[in-house]
């Protein structure tokens, strides 16, 4: 349900660099989601967002003027003012070009950064082999996601972290996967290299086994020795909002409190971790799957409501 969908859009979002925040004109603004939605933008760091006014055909004029309005009051103060809002019909196909061309100029295109070791945030991993493949045609397993900073090519060497869950002896680690490139797809498109911006499709040497059904979802490729170091437990600052979003009743938000679990994105990842210590706007956490991230690194914070994981503030790792 929408508790998933949460999760998955935090993950997504940590690899764009704009959004579009899509608002029915048929259905009075804010809905209770729409907050969330927004607010895990503000979270994660998103400034560059265009709204859509969709379903301006099923109402009248009056009524889509009156949308309109309510969107402005609620965009006001918050990390969307501003922002261009277009009136636009999906089905009908309506201003659909107009869109476009504001998508164009309000969600620009970053510089790339080119000169520093390549680093992917992986949001799929699969198995293309179909079942009953002969062991000559089997591919290795492929990766999925964006990169962040550097150049990949064919036959490059690379490193995944965390990487793989060995147990020995009662004890956890977690090792990193080493593997070559053989091929860089965009699109249906083999490509020579990739740069940042767009999802990439990174065929490896990896027995498929490893891949397939987004087991690496979460973790951080790139260049060999040169990745940020896996942590299991780490210390950031904490910005909590003042009332839980997404529901209808709007709870307080209360202070994190030592042996709290809470659900914690960190780029691609999602993990649970447990708060071992709690000191005004500094937390101390340890994650029960750990997460490759830097000092400064953003953070989204989900707290249990209920039957629910619901947004309740964002962190900056310290430490």
């Amino acid at each position: 349900g929408h508790e998933t969908l949460m999760a998955t859009m935090l993950s997504g979002a940590a690899i764009m660099n704009g959004a579009v925040l899509v608002i029915a004109a048929n259905e009075p603004c804010p809905q209770p989601q729409t907050k969330e939605h927004l607010m895990a933008l503000d979270i994660i760091g998103i400034k560059n967002i265009v709204i859509i006014q969709n379903k301006i055909d099923l109402v009248n004029r009056d009524t889509v003027i009156e949308n309109y309005h309510q969107i402005q009051d609620f965009i006001k103060g918050t990390i969307a003012q501003g922002a261009p809002i277009i009136p636009v019909s999906a089905q009908q196909s309506v201003n659909m070009d107009i869109l476009i061309k504001t998508i164009e100029e309000f969600i620009p295109t970053p510089e790339q950064i080119l000169d520093k070791p390549a680093r992917m945030l992986l949001a799929r991993s699969f198995d293309v082999n179909r079942p009953g493949a002969k062991p000559g045609m089997i591919e290795g397993g492929i990766l999925g996601g964006t990169i962040s900073v550097g150049i990949l090519r064919p036959n490059d060497e690379i490193e995944i972290r965390p990487g793989r869950r060995i147990e020995s002896g009662g004890i956890v680690s977690w090792e990193p996967i080493q593997t070559v490139i053989t091929n860089i797809m965009s699109g249906s498109e083999t490509i020579k290299e990739a740069t940042p911006g767009g999802l990439i499709g990174v065929g490896t040497k990896l027995d498929p086994s490893v891949t397939k059904s987004d087991s690496l979802v979460g973790q951080v490729a790139g260049e060999q020795k040169a990745l940020p170091k896996t942590r299991e437990n780490f210390i950031m600052d904490v910005r909590l909002l003042e009332r839980v979003v997404g529901s209808a009743d709007e709870l307080v938000i209360e202070s994190i409190h030592s042996n709290e679990p809470l659900m914690l994105n960190i780029g691609t990842a999602t993990t649970v971790g447990i708060v071992t210590s709690a000191r005004k706007s500094e937390v101390e956490i340890k994650l029960k799957r750990p997460v490759c991230a830097d000092p400064r690194d953003r953070v989204a914070i989900s707290r249990r409501v209920g039957a629910r994981w619901r947004l309740i503030g964002s962190g900056i790792i310290k430490k």
